[in-house]
This record gives structure tokens, C-alpha cells and sequence, in this order.
């Protein structure tokens, strides 16, 4: 006997039925609605939400145990032979779109996945004020619950309350603070070529685009095989020039990660990812610049750039705004080369962005995917009690890279980091509150070394950079989550 449970979320959004109906209609909302505790997304909807289309998500387990297994598995230098499916401890789902009514609702169900049953209704209805009111209606069953006693089945479903409750708290936020930014860069629909589209920022950048009706390009490094990607192979310095023309904004996201050791050939791979692909781009820009079309080239860069301690022993230095000068450090350098390769563009009248990232902030991976496994287990504790961290949660830096393709006012380095950078005391505080675990161990000083060196560890785990967002502030941007513990909540279970 199969029991119905069911579960159903209001939600009201100051915005158009219309408006917001079309919002799930675009590329990209799957992507922005799955939170980072809760899996991925493997395949996007394949004709959006019209009857027929089916998606494929990656369920990790819920709660802190699923988060910090994800981040484990993300962690783990996994041989090549080791299929990716494996490389992922999460369950398949699989969901097909089957009763589209627009602007009305729109219904997904589960094909094959881990519960007994989930059919999600989305109703959408105009409220009094002209804005929205949207309800999600789930009726789901646990797994064996044709076999299971009613009253088993029946508690097994409610106990699953809190973390949809949780989930559904995720989407609803997500959704507002996306239809807010598309109010407030309305205009003229842009097309953006982005050159790293696949990684941890870009596929929210694009995601978060493409929900505002503009346009997204991604530059493959293999044949390109739809109609939405552009051929290019930095290493080669091959780029099709041509499908560049229509372009108004290029994001370079690209560049091979700089977690793990600092060989010498790390080293140079770390550099050569990223200078030369910008290289190339600059120079196609500055080649197109005579045709008349006010293009912008956004480059990605790090606060790495002042070097790994900026500010010496000074507790309580005054942030680095972007006009101090660079520090020492492998990292430095880079980024030194990595802004001055996008020089042929601005030198030919195409607006240049240089985004100086902080520590992104998200479990899916980076500095809180590695903590976030220790605290868990209840020994988690700051690398550093007086490092400065400044950080940024990984919504606003991609809305960042969003608001500076859209608002023509930014341009030059920009310091993409929350207004409000803390001590490492801090930080662990903050992330053991979130997770209601204790922040009291100091990470042991070899811990790191062991992880990434000496030297990864001096210019990574161990850097203090105390940096200002006033320049970002000032061109208009808004962040979502200004205060870490808000960051922290957003993206933890």
C-alpha cells in the first residue's frame, strides 16, 4: 500500500506571474535552485519545462553527513581509471516534466531515483498587488513503501520534512534574490562568451545569465558541437575569431585549479593556464575593436595579488583597496602576468574588468569543502586564530561577474570579496555555529604542509589578506550575503 505524504510551500514574489513563469522557462534555473548540500545536477532539463523533458540530478545523503561526504569526494586526488560515476557519493534521479499549462503550473515527476514516489507541482497565481504567489506541492513516498507497515512508512516520510523544508527555504531565497538582480540590471538582452563555463563559477554565472533572458556562449576545448559553444585551444592559440563577432561581453574563468602541491610543474601549468588563454583573448578582442561594437572583457584574478601577508603584523590593518600595490609570492606573480595579458584589450577600447576573487565560499569545494569534514566530526578549529579572511559566497561572485558584464560603469581591478572580511577565530566560530558543532582545535601547522607544502601552505592556507569592497559597492553591485554566518547558512545544510 503506497502512503501519500505530502508537503507544500507558499512562497510570494514581489514580480509579475508572467515574469516569474518565464524565469523557470530559461536555461539555468535547474542549476540555480539545487543547493550545494544537496548534490548536482547532471543533466539540465532537455527542452526546459514543457511536457517530455527530463533532467538528471546527483542526490547526496541529507544533512551534515552528505555535505561532508561530497566535500571528501571532492577532495580525493581520484586516479584517472576511476569512472567519474564513482567518484561521487550520490544517488541518481531522474525527472520528466509531464503537465506544462503556462503561465499556470508546470508538474516534474520521478522516473527513477531513490524515494517510492515524488510528484512536484509548481502553481503559479497572481497575488493582489501584482506580484506572485507560488506554491510548490510535493506528494512523495520513502523507499519500500509498498512493503513497509503504514506507520513506518508514514514516519519515514515525516522525518523527511526537514530537510525538503530545508531545501525548499534554499529555492525560495535563491529565486528572490535572482528576480531581484534581473529587475535591477534590466535592459537591453546581452550576449556573454564565457571561457570556463563548466567550473565551480561558471556554471553559476551562466546559469544566473540565461535566467535574465541574455544570451551565453561557452568556449570548449573540443570540437564544438551545439549551436551555444565557440572553438578554443589556448595551448594551441587557436580561437574562432569569427564567432566572437555578435559577442558584447568574454568572461575568462579558465585555469587549472590551484589546490594541491606547488611543483615546478604545477607551477608553470598554474601560469600558462591562465595567461595564455587571456592572452588570446585580448589580442581576438583587440583585433575586433575596429568594428565599432563597445565590447567588455572580464578576466578572472585573485586578492592573492597583494601577496600572502600584505599587511605584516598588524592586527588590525586598514583593507587593501585596489590600488596597493602587489606583494611577493608565486601567487602574486601570476596574477601580476594574468592582469597584464588583458592589456591588447584595453589598449585597443575594450572595457576591462580584472576580478580580484576572495575565498569563495561554498561546500562544493574550496576552503569550506576542506573544513568542512573535521568540523563535522567535531574537530574543527581556525588554521590561523589572527589571519584575515576575506571571503565572498560563491551566489554573489557569480552575480559579480554578472554585474560587471551588465553595468558598463565597472571597469580596472575590482576586489570581489564581501564587505565584511573576519579573523580566522572568526570564521571557525561562525562555521560552528552554522553547524552546531564545536570551533575550538587549532588545525595543527602540519596539517597543511602535509596537504599542499610548504609553500602552498604559506601562500594558501596560511595567507592574511584584510581586503576592501568599497570599489564594487560604489559601482552599484548589492551583495546577498554580506555577513559570513548568512553566507554560511545559505549553503550549509
Amino acid at each position: 500500500m503506497t502512503v501519500m505524504a505530502v508537503f507544500e510551500r507558499t512562497t510570494v514574489l514581489p514580480h509579475p506571474r508572467a515574469q516569474v513563469f518565464a524565469w523557470f522557462e530559461r536555461p539555468g534555473a535547474l542549476v540555480r535552485l539545487s543547493p550545494p548540500f544537496g548534490g548536482s545536477v547532471l543533466a539540465e532539463p532537455s527542452d526546459g519545462i514543457r511536457d517530455g523533458s527530463v533532467a538528471r540530478l546527483g542526490i547526496a545523503a541529507p544533512g551534515l553527513l552528505g555535505a561532508s561526504l561530497e566535500a571528501l569526494a571532492h577532495a580525493v586526488p581520484w586516479p584517472a581509471a576511476v569512472p567519474a560515476r564513482l567518484r561521487r557519493p550520490e544517488l541518481d534521479w531522474t525527472a520528466r516534466h509531464d503537465r506544462y499549462h503556462p503561465p499556470q503550473l508546470f508538474r516534474d515527476t520521478m522516473v527513477r531515483g531513490p524515494l517510492g514516489h515524488w510528484v512536484h507541482t509548481h502553481r503559479f497565481a497572481d497575488a493582489a498587488d501584482g506580484g506572485t504567489v507560488m506554491t510548490d506541492h510535493v506528494a512523495y513516498g520513502v523507499p519500500g513503501e509498498n512493503v513497509l507497515p503504514g506507520r513506518a512508512a508514514d514516519a519515514a516520510a515525516r522525518a523527511m520534512r526537514p530537510a525538503l523544508e530545508r531545501i525548499f527555504a534554499y529555492r525560495a531565497a535563491q529565486l528572490h534574490a535572482d528576480l531581484a538582480f534581473h529587475a535591477a540590471h534590466a535592459g537591453a538582452a546581452r550576449t556573454v562568451a564565457v571561457a570556463g563555463a563548466s567550473g565551480l563559477i561558471g556554471r553559476q554565472l551562466c546559469a544566473l545569465l540565461t535566467g535574465g533572458g541574455h544570451t551565453v556562449l561557452r568556449l570548449v576545448r573540443r570540437r564544438a558541437a551545439a549551436p551555444d559553444e565557440i572553438d578554443w585551444d589556448p595551448a594551441a592559440g587557436t580561437l574562432d575569431h569569427a564567432a566572437l563577432r555578435g559577442v558584447d561581453v568574454v568572461v575568462n574563468l579558465a585555469g587549472r585549479s590551484i589546490g594541491g602541491r606547488f611543483t615546478a610543474e604545477a607551477k608553470a601549468e598554474i601560469r600558462r593556464s591562465r595567461v595564455d588563454g587571456t592572452t588570446l583573448l585580448a589580442e581576438a578582442l583587440a583585433r575586433l575593436a575596429g568594428d565599432g561594437r563597445p565590447r567588455a572583457f572580464l578576466c578572472a584574478s585573485g586578492i592573492g595579488y597583494y601577496g600572502p601577508r600584505p599587511h605584516g603584523d598588524d592586527p588590525d590593518p586598514a583593507p587593501l583597496t585596489e590600488d596597493a600595490p602587489s606583494g611577493p609570492g608565486f601567487l602574486a606573480a601570476v596574477c601580476r602576468a594574468w592582469e597584464a595579458a588583458t592589456a591588447p584589450a584595453a589598449a585597443a577600447g575594450v572595457r576591462v574588468v580584472n576580478v580580484r576573487t576572495g575565498l569563495v565560499q561554498t561546500p562544493a569545494e574550496g576552503p569550506l569543502a576542506r573544513l568542512l569534514p573535521l568540523f563535522a566530526v567535531g574537530l574543527g578549529g581556525p588554521l590561523d586564530p589572527g589571519q584575515w579572511q576575506s571571503w565572498i559566497s560563491i551566489d554573489d561572485i557569480a552575480a559579480v561577474y554578472a554585474h560587471a558584464a551588465l553595468d558598463d560603469r565597472l571597469r580596472g581591478p575590482v576586489n570581489a570579496v564581501a564587505p565584511a572580511p573576519v579573523p580566522g577565530r572568526e570564521y571557525a566560530r561562525a562555521l560552528g555555529r552554522v553547524l552546531r558543532r564545536p570551533a575550538a582545535l587549532p588545525v595543527p601547522g602540519f596539517g597543511p604542509r602535509l596537504v599542499v607544502g610548504e609553500e602552498g601552505a604559506a601562500e594558501l592556507a596560511y595567507a592574511s589578506q584584510r581586503v576592501s569592497s568599497g570599489k564594487l559597492e560604489a559601482a552599484g553591485f548589492r551583495f546577498r550575503h554580506p555577513t559570513l554566518e548568512a553566507a554560511l547558512r545559505h549553503v550549509l545544510p
